[in-house]
C-alpha cells in the first residue's frame, strides 16, 4: 500500500490522518475494510506508534473511522456533514508536556510545603475519592489536584498553565481516546500514583516528588497506549468490519 513516510514540520498527527484520509478517499481502503495494526503503520510511515494513535482518534471524532476495541480499527462511510478536522495538540503531545513540567514543579513543591499545603493536597484526593470515575466530578477533582500542587509555588502562571493544559483534555479528541481506556480500574492506578506524589511533597523529598510525578504522567501515557488491534491470528490480510456492527 502506498504509505509515504511522515516527516516535519507540520503537526505529525495531522499528516497521518491526512494521509490516510485521502488513502480512503481514493479507494486504497474500502468502507468496512480493517486497516493494518497501529505497530504496522507506524513502521510503513516511519512514526511512533502514540502518532498513529492520535491520527486514528482524530479520524474517529471526523466519521472517518470506526475503533472496535478487541476487534480492530475499520474505514467507515463518510458523514453527510463533514465534521471540521482536529488541529490542536493531540492527547499525547499534551501529557508529554504535562509530564517534563508538572514534575519540575512537583521538585520544587517538596522544597517549599507546609502543613496548609499537604492538607490542600490532602483534600483534593479525598475528594476524588469519593465519585465514580469517569465522571466530570472526578476530572474536577483531578484538577484540583495539580492545580494544588502548582499553588505551593507560590506562582500564579504557573498555576494557570497547569490549570490551562489540564483543561485540554475536555476535548472531544481527548475525551474520545479517554473514553476507550478510562474506568474504575485505571482510577484506582491513578489514585495510588496520585498519593505517592503528595507522599513525596509531604516527606519534603524533591527528587522523589519528581519521580512521583514523572511516573504518574508516563503511566498515563501507557494507559492510553493499550492496544485497540484485534486479538492473536486476527491481524493478518485486512478484513471487513461485520455487517451490522456498530
Amino acid at each position: 500500500m502506498p504509505f509515504e513516510t511522515i516527516t516535519p514540520p507540520h503537526r505529525l498527527y495531522r499528516q497521518v490522518a491526512d494521509q490516510l484520509r485521502h488513502l480512503f478517499d481514493a479507494g486504497e481502503f474500502a468502507v468496512g475494510d480493517r486497516l493494518p495494526p497501529e505497530r504496522e503503520l507506524a513502521e510503513r510511515m516511519g512514526i511512533s506508534r502514540p502518532t498513529i494513535r492520535e491520527a486514528l482518534i482524530a479520524l474517529e471524532v471526523e466519521g472517518r473511522v470506526r475503533i472496535k476495541v478487541g476487534s480492530g480499527i475499520y474505514v467507515a462511510q463518510p458523514p453527510r456533514i463533514p465534521a471540521a478536522p482536529a488541529t490542536g495538540e493531540g492527547p499525547f503531545e499534551l501529557l508529554r508536556a504535562r509530564q517534563f513540567i508538572e514534575s519540575a514543579i512537583a521538585e520544587e513543591a517538596a522544597r517549599l510545603a507546609g502543613p496548609d499545603d499537604i492538607a490542600a493536597l490532602d483534600a483534593a484526593l479525598a475528594r476524588m475519592s469519593q465519585d465514580t470515575h469517569p465522571s466530570q466530578t472526578t476530572i474536577a477533582h483531578d484538577r484540583d489536584f495539580h492545580t494544588a500542587i502548582a499553588s505551593i509555588l507560590g506562582n500564579a502562571v504557573l498555576v494557570r498553565v497547569v490549570g490551562e493544559l489540564f483543561d485540554q483534555r475536555m476535548t472531544p479528541f481527548f475525551a474520545r481516546l479517554s473514553s476507550y481506556f478510562e474506568n474504575s480500574s485505571s482510577w484506582r492506578e491513578a489514585m495510588a500514583e496520585h498519593r505517592a506524589v503528595r507522599d513525596a511533597i509531604a516527606e519534603r523529598d524533591p527528587a522523589r516528588a519528581r519521580a512521583a510525578m514523572n511516573d504518574h504522567l508516563r503511566k498515563s501515557q501507557d494507559r492510553f497506549s493499550e492496544s485497540f488491534a484485534a486479538p492473536a491470528g486476527r491481524q493478518g490480510a485486512p478484513a471487513k468490519e461485520e455487517a451490522g456492527a456498530r
